[in-house]
């Protein structure tokens, strides 16, 4: 459980009670979480990954991965949409950690209050970071304008920088991916066009809107990367990777222990009208239940052990990101289990949406759709231990 992992807490459980108040009647509205967002940025929790000497909390990936859990606990679809601000802050300060200052300025301007957006998922692109749909044409001063549709941008109402990739073509060294950001003001001018689509079976808080590119502008100094496609060993690559995985796996394991905890109350409230006894006290469904908290009790261990590396800078060579991959697939699978589980145990009236398992339930699915998913994980382990297919 979260509780035994040591690490500096910022979320308060008062804090935390009033966004699970909210998070039932974001769900039902289909509306973002403002109030929560408000809240977090006031207690300094969008400044989590930011150094003290820019107004930061200078934590560690572990000390914000713990949070992300409780956080997750309370309100899944906030903690899922805040995760990718703190991707990109926590992709700064992996590579500032090692000695690479390319994004000290996103550090800077998220210190001053700025929110960053995670603009990179595009449909039907299962190249994930390692090609792109959208144009990338760069312009005589060392900028680029975007072209292309993004998927699943999470923090859609709120996002003040937006971090985008595209596919050079045109420049004489192409094909390049190109990384880099826009601000808000791409939507003022008719650059960026976010869509109200956000109409989802779970996350629905989260308005992860699809975006529209047509020329956004990036200019010169926010331009991070100009990569080969393909697999790269670059370190903004193995950053992006380390705290998406990351944080998303603390997301879901933090909705699967609040599904314990749930279905925990639920069966010591209930009598079976059969035997009189208390429905904590059916060997079923304490065997389903234990077996539930066996699986869940792993993940929160696992999470911390390789944030902690990645904090200390521990050398996995080729095995990083089947340890990346391996977590983010491990939470996700696990947590829909254990919700499973929870509702089962429960009975029927987790079958209603007023019901947190209800929702927990919606909520938990979201987590097979985001990368790495199930065949691309395998596909990546398989190749670190066996090599590539021939």
């Amino acid at each position: 459980m979260t509780e035994n992992i040591p690490g500096v807490s910022v979320l308060t459980d008062e804090l935390l009670e009033r966004i699970r108040d909210r998070a039932a009647g974001y769900d039902a509205a289909n509306a973002f979480f403002a109030e929560d967002l408000d809240e977090l940025a006031a207690v300094g929790y969008l400044k989590a990954f930011v150094p003290s000497s820019y107004g930061g909390l200078g934590m560690t990936l572990a000390e914000v991965a713990r949070e992300q859990q409780r956080l997750a606990g309370a309100a899944p679809a906030t903690a899922l949409a805040v995760n990718m601000h703190l991707v990109w802050t926590g992709v700064a300060k992996v590579l500032r950690d090692r000695g690479d200052d390319t994004l000290d300025f996103l550090l800077r301007e998220a210190g001053a209050g700025e929110v960053f957006g995670f603009g990179i998922s595009e449909p039907g692109n299962d190249l994930v970071l390692f090609g792109s749909t959208t144009d990338a044409a760069p312009d005589p001063d060392g900028g680029y304008r975007f072209t292309g549709t993004k998927v699943f941008t999470s923090l859609s109402p709120a996002w003040t920088r937006l971090g985008v990739m595209g596919l050079d073509t045109a420049s004489a060294d192409a094909p390049k991916i190109v990384y880099g950001f826009v601000t808000r003001d791409a939507v003022d001018d008719g650059t960026v066009e976010i869509k109200d689509d956000w109409d989802t079976l779970g996350m629905r808080a989260s308005q992860s809107n699809t975006t529209v590119l047509k020329g956004a502008h990036a200019p010169a100094d926010r331009i991070i990367r100009r990569l080969d496609p393909g697999p790269n060993p670059d370190s903004l690559i193995f950053a992006i990777f380390a705290n998406f995985e990351l944080l998303l796996a603390s997301v879901y394991a933090g909705i699967g222990e609040r599904a314990l905890e749930v279905a925990a109350e639920t069966v010591q409230r209930r009598t079976s009208l059969r035997t009189g006894m208390n429905y904590a006290q059916d060997p079923d469904i304490r065997f389903r239940f234990a077996s539930a908290a066996i699986e869940q009790d792993a993940l929160a261990p696992q999470i911390h052990a390789v944030a902690s590396d990645v904090d200390n800078l521990v050398n996995h060579g080729s095995m990083w990101f089947p340890k990346l991959v391996g977590v983010k697939i491990r939470a996700t699978e696990t947590a829909r289990r254990v919700v499973d589980t929870a509702i089962r145990v429960s009975g029927g009236s987790s079958y209603f949406n007023r019901s947190e398992l209800g929702r927990l339930y919606r909520d938990v699915l979201a987590g097979l759709f985001h990368p790495s998913d199930d065949e691309s994980a395998h596909n990546t382990v398989a190749n670190a231990w066996l090599g590539p297919l021939e």
